[in-house]
């Protein structure tokens, strides 16, 4: 079931808010990469997606072949380390650019009626900060 969701929702993405070129928007500032940035980010993104609570419980999906599927065939998946290592070198202009797009997009597309989505007002938690948001 859970290979189900997550190619529904690999596909939701793909479709309705074009992720795939989205990532494209996102460099860094490695000199030689081993791995391809949008690759690093997809994985985060779906571990994300996931709720997995650390880079370890991360790390087991990527090695059990959980990912496998959705990328070509004989595709080479980052550990974590290198997941690690390319985001602290991201530039964040280009996660702007893909936060701008998506926040249109949902606008466009009446997800947010009267502020808020089927009746539920959404907040975020910035938790980068210690006890102060900006």
């Amino acid at each position: 079931m859970r290979d189900n969701y997550l190619f529904k929702l690999i596909k939701y993405l793909k479709n309705v808010f074009q992720i795939d070129k989205q990532l494209e928007y996102i460099t860094d500032e490695r000199v030689t990469p081993k791995y391809k940035t949008n690759q690093v980010i997809l994985i985060t993104l779906l571990g994300f997606l996931l709720r997995l609570t650390s880079f370890n419980e991360l790390n087991r999906y990527i090695k059990s072949g959980e990912f496998d599927k959705l990328f070509p065939n004989n595709t080479k998946l980052p550990q974590v380390d290198s997941i690690r290592n390319t985001l602290k070198k991201i530039d964040l202009d280009g996660l702007r650019k893909i936060n701008n797009a998506i926040v249109k997009k949902a606008i466009r597309n009446k997800v947010f009626e009267d502020g808020t989505i089927d009746g539920q007002v959404v907040v975020a938690i910035d938790g980068t900060q210690i006890l102060d948001s900006k």
